[in-house]
């Protein structure tokens, strides 16, 4: 899994890069199937700078959450929780709704009909 943190309109202070990428990292496990994370960090307002995610999976659409706020880490804080919320209903999807198979069907309700 790769994580790429770009910028517009600026660059990042000291340090930032680093803990967005490992606050990013931590999405891996909610679900183990994540191919890129693309942080896009827009600085064109620097007061109230906004922190975009793209996150990407095998055999699914891109999770994307958008945020703003009064500091870079601050929207990333933010908009973390949103990601998360897509990838734990984009889990429960791809692994909760399966078939019931036949040895754990009940016997006695299909010999009723």
């Amino acid at each position: 899994m790769q994580v790429n943190v770009s910028t517009r309109h600026g660059s990042l202070q000291h340090g930032d890069q680093e803990l967005i990428v490992e606050k990013a990292e931590k999405l891996r496990r909610l679900f183990d199937r994540i191919t890129a994370i693309e942080v896009t960090v827009d600085l064109q307002q620097l007061e109230n700078p906004s922190v975009e995610i793209q996150v990407s999976a095998e055999h699914a659409d891109d999770c994307v959450a958008a945020s703003d706020s009064t500091t870079v880490i601050s929207a990333l804080d933010l908009v973390i929780p949103k990601v998360e919320q897509q990838l734990r209903r984009l889990k429960e999807k791809k692994t909760g709704h399966r078939a019931t198979g036949h040895k754990h069907m009940d016997p006695t309700a299909s010999e009723e009909v």
